[in-house]
């Protein structure tokens, strides 16, 4: 069954569940910005600054660990 694109992405949506964290990345050249939600949309801490570097996806994976 094939499903247009809105209907694929609604689908992986009504997916989430209170055991999920929904990380955002804000691309950039140098320097990126994250921000984690809850399955209800809300904010958990603060936005987490990052580099465009393997040290810089170091730093995202470890400041997102504890969320």
């Amino acid at each position: 069954m094939k499903f247009k694109s809105q209907d694929k992405q609604n689908q992986l949506i009504e997916n989430i569940t209170v055991n999920h964290i929904v990380v955002g990345v804000d691309i950039a050249q140098e320097a990126h910005v994250a921000r984690a939600v809850n399955f209800r949309g809300v904010a958990l801490g603060n936005p987490l600054e990052f580099s465009n570097d393997e040290d810089g996806f170091k730093s995202l994976d470890n400041g997102f660990a504890t969320c």
